[in-house]
């Protein structure tokens, strides 16, 4: 049984077809791990949710902030969303209700301790250490995973706060907690999320940081594994492993062995604005 990480996937069910196969994927066998953004922009969205759905248990998904854009239009029938050509067929879909219960109660973040990594979309805030990060996801988790998750999931989007502070809580520590595990790129030296900078680093302004470089780092022990930072290339320093190789652009598939020997492979991707996938 092998355990392999994989980025970002956007709806490009050809790409990660292609990857599969590359890395000789037995699906009776082997694990997946995914940071999250299975939906949106690419063509085959509900491709991707029903094949990764039906690994069931071999496969881990952590959300993403489109894969959260997909269940706050599930929540809104009136959001504009709803028309978005790359997530119409999902919503057309005759097992749309069951993919939506599916999706909604996949995590925001996972930990293993045995194979020593951790699965987040865009990372952890420098403020926080891994008990702090479980307990804040958690506590998102369970409102997307109850009840009222419709009117949690229209509530927790927006910009603000964008600096933790142990007062937090309640919707305000939900949104935060949201924001940075699924929207972070840079941050200021005191942890301020900054929303605006998408570049690679050094494009930024010089006040932001790369959230993985600030000093003293609470989390910088844990192996991080992310995507959402498509311009990050592929290494950035040590105990994070950047997986979002811009398929959607162009790029590539990642896919990073984490039993055995850990090792990336990656396919290229051709450009959606050429007619790719």
């Amino acid at each position: 049984m092998t355990t392999f990480a994989i980025g970002d996937l956007q709806g490009l069910m050809g790409a990660f077809e292609r990857l599969l196969e590359r890395v000789d994927f037995d699906r009776n066998e082997d694990r997946l791990w995914l940071c999250g953004d299975l939906v949106n922009r690419g063509p085959r969205s509900l491709e991707v949710l029903r094949f990764v759905r039906g690994l069931g248990e071999r496969a881990i998904v952590v959300l993403g902030n489109h894969d959260l854009y997909l269940l706050r239009a599930a929540a809104d029938p009136g959001l504009e969303a709803r028309s978005d050509p790359s997530l119409r067929a999902v919503f057309d879909a005759p097992d749309r209700d069951e993919i939506i219960d599916w999706l909604r109660v996949q995590p925001l973040l996972h930990h293993d301790p045995a194979l020593g990594y951790t699965l987040v979309h865009a990372g952890l805030p420098p403020a926080w250490d891994l008990d702090l990060a479980q307990t804040h996801a958690r506590r998102v988790e369970e409102e997307l995973r109850g009840a009222g998750w419709r009117d949690f999931v229209r509530s927790v989007f927006g910009n603000d706060p964008d600096t933790w502070h142990p007062k937090l809580s309640g919707l305000p520590a939900q949104r935060f907690t949201v924001n940075a595990l699924t929207r972070m790129r840079f941050v200021t030296s005191t942890g301020r999320l900054d929303f605006k900078h998408k570049g690679a680093p050094g494009s930024q302004p010089p006040d932001l940081y790369p959230w993985f470089e600030i000093p003293n780092r609470r989390n910088r022990d844990l192996h991080i594994l992310f995507g959402h930072w498509s311009t990050l290339g592929r290494s950035r320093g040590p105990n994070v492993y950047p997986l979002d190789g811009g398929c959607l652009w162009g790029g590539t598939l990642r896919a990073m062995r984490l039993d055995g020997e850990s090792h990336l492979v990656e396919v290229d991707c051709p450009c959606l604005e050429a007619g790719g996938d």
